[in-house]
């Protein structure tokens, strides 16, 4: 039976259509971010009843009108409880941002696409209220439109043909029919059959296709309504994709934008504070901008938590320009009591540009629940313009020094520049950028050895970085001729979309600190992420809390020139956090042992192959490259997030099961993700595809099933180490689900690379082989057993397409009954070559499977 995806009716004639639906979509990359009328409708209806509402100035009521489809109801509450204008004009400006696209353009592409499609529906169909106004928001105009009026047989009926949308890269149609007694026009659905179309007062004896050949355009009609109702799973996968809602932005940004106000709870009772106001420098061609804010100790209060004593503060702060929330800021301060002197100091730095500001502050002590505000006026010179007073006492003047020498310190940059694509291996090519001009040399290094001293620009290295696209650490240093260090960076080679990294720029173990220290940490955030917070320690004592960049904080020593580690940890929303770590003031023959913490994800079968859930820790034991490791954590982890990808054969000779595979992947993602998991599709036939990202939301997972045709060759090896590329980054557990039927036929890559890749990235595969049979059979099977069993998965073979079902709801229960044994190897020779790795049971007759190894 011929399916939508990949049938091909004759198109429908293109007659002079309405307004600008007429035209030629132009290519577009925007994916647009909207509610289905079915989610947002109640959100809608209760705020035109809020008299909220009514009470805003004529403007926002007219915003909150125009992204009716748009808004989440925690963005409309939010919203709602603004009582001054610059900062609604804040949040709107953050609404469209967060919502952007591009947003290392200077132009907001959605919210200029979104406009205009508002526009062009309003003037086309007068309203928001129905389906062809909805499609058209979501999917732009179509590339034909047909009006069919057959009145002795059907309703009053629209088609609308698309050769791909931003949402869909291959053709499709949409039907809408106008019913008895309605105004507007639903989109009908093939599973509603052909009764929602059948006019049967003016129907007659006629039979339907009959009455409709007799109709002017009838035919094509005809075709399309055949090839839609022959298929109609995959117009539902394919509404998935058009129709139904997408994620709206994460709404940890709206509890965020809440935390940054600056207004007094009713009744605040405050404390006196003193704030000042320095410039210590310029930092690329803004003004650095650092303040303080001074607590007399007496004026608040400490807590007390594990027998350790501090003084702690929230710090909110406003900056407008010209009457706007230019930006906004948020600190955390977490002061130990002990070593307070006459007075409680807090740092705050900004980059501004020359010119007024009014700034606004607030400060809560959160052990008393008092508050200190304060609005004042600064004006930020340029900085030859600049001429900073003198700092107020002793403790400022270090403050200011140790900002001062930071920032001199900054003149001279470097940077390593990404170089473009994914998956990179051979021979790649590494530019930087670099300011300043007494650089004499730049050293750079790949995994910790040096590969390269240039004296001399161009400041870059061509690098052999095999055959495989292996993660690597390049990192380049850059000295003046007395080979003083002036600046570094590092990058991360095919780290993949979803790393997640902290680096400290400041301080370095090079540099010696006498009272004061100045952290300066940069953050590295997967696709689509955010950062919460950065926090700051000085040892094991978290000082500051920064939830915004420039995440810089200064920090006092406790004793002049005193040895210490400063730590930054940057956490996103979801609690996943990174940390890096820097030694200060330590002498040169103090060493740093990198340590190894492995986790083995570890699955116990009895004979009969079902997974052993009552087992303790003594039950195991686990021995590196064949010495007893030391256990230190140990738990059952059915409850813990797994991140799965399932990996499906779309070659030609899938062709009588693909559809079958596709219900079997569906069943699986509606039964095996739950909020706290992601899973992943990815395709192949010659050339793997990511068919839809990560996520928990099974009809986004669902839409990358439609439109899947069978076709071409198999690269099976290219595909597994696309698959495994993309988990990079990723932590826990996390597991592949790779289904194929037939042998390699086109991968770059071969077996042996394939396995040793599988071998460095720590994740599970379970192969499973359908109808494997006839000539290389056995050498497919060989090649799928050993991949699986050297990760510590499993591999299946089956001779109908209808055993998946049962094949994946085992794979389900397995990963679901791990065992977690997690220990910190003694092996601390610093060499990457491969460890071995065994789990023994200390029960018979049971088997532990886990990965066979890992490389350090």
């Amino acid at each position: 039976m011929p399916s939508l995806r990949h049938s091909h009716p004759p198109r429908p004639p293109r007659p002079a259509a309405i307004g600008a639906l007429s035209a030629r979509r132009r290519p577009s990359r925007i994916v647009l971010l909207v509610f289905a009328a079915a989610l947002f409708a109640g959100a809608v209806e209760a705020a035109r009843k809020d008299k909220r509402i009514e009470a805003l100035p004529e403007a926002y009521r007219q915003w909150l009108e125009s992204v009716e489809l748009l808004i989440s109801k925690e963005e409309l509450e939010a919203f709602l409880t603004i009582e001054k204008d610059y900062q609604r004009d804040a949040f709107i400006e953050r609404f469209w941002r967060i919502r952007d696209t591009y947003p290392d353009t200077a132009r907001n592409e959605f919210k200029e696409r979104w406009e205009n499609l508002l526009r062009e529906a309003m003037e086309i169909f007068g309203s928001l209220d129905e389906d062809r106004s909805r499609m058209l928001l979501m999917n732009g105009p179509p590339d034909g439109r047909l009006e069919f009026r057959c009145t002795t047989v059907t309703f009053p009926i629209e088609i609308w043909f698309y050769d791909g949308s931003d949402r869909v890269p291959y053709e499709f149609y949409l039907v809408f029919v106008q019913r008895h007694g309605l105004k507007r026009f639903v989109l009908w659905r093939p599973r509603d059959g052909l009764d929602d179309l059948l006019d049967r007062l003016g129907a007659g004896p006629v039979g339907f296709w009959d009455g409709l050949l007799g109709c002017q355009n009838g035919d094509a009609v005809a075709r399309i309504l055949r090839v839609m109702l022959a298929d109609p799973m995959e117009f539902d996968l394919l509404e998935a994709r058009i129709a139904q809602p997408t994620k709206s932005p994460s709404p940890e940004w709206v509890a965020t934008f809440e935390s940054y106000s600056t207004d007094l709870p009713e009744d605040a009772s405050v404390f006196p504070a003193e704030v000042t106001i320095e410039f210590p420098g310029r930092y690329q061609s803004r003004t650095e901008v650092l303040g303080t804010v001074r607590v007399a100790p007496e004026a608040v209060a400490k807590s007390s938590l594990g027998g350790q004593e501090t003084y702690n503060f929230l710090l909110a702060g406003e900056v407008l320009r010209e009457g706007k929330l230019f930006e906004n800021f948020r600190y955390k301060f977490d002061v130990p009591a002990e070593g307070v002197g006459e007075v409680i100091p807090m740092t705050f730095q900004r980059r501004l540009r020359d010119g007024p500001y009014q700034l606004v502050l607030r400060v809560e002590d959160l052990a008393t629940g008092k508050f200190f505000r304060e609005e004042r006026s600064i004006d930020v010179p340029a900085m030859e313009d600049a001429a900073p007073r003198a700092p107020v006492d002793a403790e400022s003047a270090e403050i200011f020094a140790s900002a001062a020498k930071a920032l001199e310190s900054g003149a001279t940059t470097l940077e390593l520049i990404t170089p473009r694509g994914e998956m990179h291996a051979g021979m790649v090519r590494f530019d930087t950028l670099t300011t300043g001009e007494d650089i004499a040399e730049v050293v750079f290094s790949l995994n910790g050895a040096d590969v390269m001293r240039k004296r001399r620009p161009p400041w870059s290295v061509e690098l052999d970085l095999g055959r495989v696209p292996r993660t690597h650490e390049l990192r380049a240093v850059a000295y003046d001729g007395a080979g003083k260090e002036l600046a570094s960076d590092d990058l991360l080679i095919n780290g993949g979309s979803h790393q997640f990294r902290v680096r400290l720029v400041e301080p370095r173990s090079d540099q010696t600190y006498t009272t004061r220290v100045r952290a300066s940490a940069e953050v590295a955030l997967p696709e689509e992420a955010v950062v919460e917070r950065v926090e700051f320690y000085l040892d094991e004592t978290r000082v500051a809390t920064l939830f915004q960049p420039p995440f810089t904080q200064d920090i006092a020593l406790p004793a002049p020139g005193a040895v210490a580690y400063v730590r930054a940890v940057a956490f996103q929303p979801d609690g996943n956090s990174t940390e890096d770590l820097v030694f200060i003031n330590a002498p040169d023959y103090l060493e740093e042992v990198e340590v190894e913490f492995v986790e083995l994800y570890t699955t116990v079968l009895d004979k009969a192959g079902r997974p052993v859930l009552d087992l303790r820790e003594n039950d195991f034991s686990v021995l590196e490259d064949g010495v007893p490791q030391s256990v230190v954590r140990f738990e059952l982890v059915s409850e813990l997030p797994i991140h799965a990808g399932i990996v499906l054969d779309v070659s030609a000779s899938m062709e009588p099961s693909i559809d079958r595979a596709k219900r079997a992947a569906l069943q699986f993602f509606e039964t095996a993700v739950t909020p706290k998991d992601r899973a992943a599709l990815i395709t192949f036939n010659d050339h793997p595809q990511l068919a839809a990202k990560f996520t928990n939301n099974v009809q986004d997972l669902a839409a990358g099933l439609a439109g899947i045709k069978a076709e071409r060759g198999t690269a099976l090896y290219d595909s597994l180490i696309f698959t495994l590329y993309y988990f990079n980054g990723i932590r826990g557990q996390r597991v592949v689900l790779l289904l194929s039927d037939g042998m390699d036929e086109n991968s770059r890559f071969a077996y042996e690379d394939a396995l040793e890749y599988a071998r460095r990235t720590g994740v599970s595969i379970y192969a499973i082989g359908l109808k494997l049979a006839g000539k290389g059979a056995g050498a497919a099977k060989k090649a799928l057993t050993g991949i699986a069993e050297e990760t510590g998965g499993r591999s299946f073979f089956i001779d109908a397409v209808d055993e998946l079902d049962a094949i994946y709801a085992a794979i389900q229960e397995e990963v679901r009954s791990r065992y977690l044994i997690g220990y910190q190897s003694s092996n601390t020779s610093g060499r990457k070559a491969f460890r071995e790795v065994e789990v023994r049971l200390a029960r018979p007759g049971l088997e532990a499977k886990t990965m066979r190894g890992y490389y350090p």
